[in-house]
């Protein structure tokens, strides 16, 4: 903005430039520049390992479900068990060269007291592959 010396008078031209249209002109060149640009094409190749096929042939890993009911009521792969029950099992499978994964699905109204014993049990069990996925 120029500085303005003197009193201005009505009529009298405005002697200050308006940048609004060049600053808008400025602005849709830079949109066209952008869209007109090629898009980059950098290919990096990488040397990823590829999988034998003994990894392929191998079973699946065990999976052991543990559901809680809202009652308290456990549930082992669909079984109800009492808590000797579920400790029990618990042992054996912590016992095995390959531990299964133990999901716990506790429904959304169980106590948290019971999920944390059943945690706790698998703890103590020596169970490593342990989790807690989205009950009822």
């Amino acid at each position: 903005m120029a500085m303005q010396v003197g009193a201005k008078q009505d009529g009298e031209p405005n002697s200050e430039m308006n940048t609004t249209p060049l600053i808008d002109v400025m602005l849709v060149l830079l949109v066209m520049l952008i869209v007109t640009l090629p898009p980059q094409r950098q290919v990096t190749k990488i040397d990823t390992p590829q999988q034998s096929p003994e990894v392929l042939k191998a079973e699946p890993m065990k999976l052991v479900r543990i559901a809680i009911d809202f009652d308290g009521a456990v549930y082992w792969n669909g079984e109800a068990v009492d808590r000797a029950g579920w400790e029990q099992r618990m042992a054996i499978e912590a016992k095995r060269t390959e531990q299964p994964e133990i999901h716990i699905e506790p429904h959304k109204l169980a106590h948290y007291g019971q999920v944390a014993a059943v945690m706790a049990a698998a703890q103590r069990s020596g169970l490593e592959k342990l989790g807690v996925t989205g009950g009822t």
